[in-house]
């Protein structure tokens, strides 16, 4: 299978939204320690700042990642392009999914591939994420792709 990117429709956004804004909850809960009421918060609050007016807010890019041969949907991702922490225009991963049924083919590093060629077409020189330090698989994807940790956040409850 092949990846394509391409650009998520009106219709797909609610569903987009709901599951992003669910699966960001249960990550900031599992390896934030933030309680699922805070947590369901946080998310909602942050994608709308993030996407006050939706597929045209701007700066932000959300894709639908499909087989290309079938058309068939396989995942989402979202970018934006922004200043980066080195100064320069970059883009900043800002979520990727591979739906379940479609996990453990290599479409994850696949997609990372297909986002580095977007990200290129558009001029840009960095890619930026932030991951969740318990979130295992998502560090191990990206170390695999050429990524590494320039910072580590640590916290501890008192």
């Amino acid at each position: 299978m092949e990846l394509a990117l391409r650009p998520l429709r009106a219709d797909e956004l609610p569903d987009y939204l709901a599951r992003g804004q669910e699966s960001y909850a249960r990550d900031m809960v599992a390896h934030a320690g933030i309680s699922e009421e805070a947590a369901r918060v946080k998310a909602e609050h942050d994608w709308h700042r993030l996407l006050p007016d939706g597929l045209a807010s701007t700066g932000q890019y959300l894709f639908a990642l499909e087989d290309s041969s079938t058309g068939e949907r396989v995942g989402d991702l979202w970018f934006a392009e922004q200043a980066s922490d080195f100064g320069e225009q970059a883009a900043f991963l800002y979520s990727i999914e591979i739906f379940e049924e479609f996990r453990g083919r290599g479409l994850g590093r696949q997609a990372m591939l297909v986002l580095e060629d977007e990200v290129r077409s558009r001029g840009l020189g960095r890619i930026a994420l932030n991951v969740f330090g318990g979130n295992d698989i998502a560090r191990a994807l990206y170390r695999s792709v050429g990524y590494s940790e320039t910072a580590v956040f640590m916290s501890k409850e008192l």
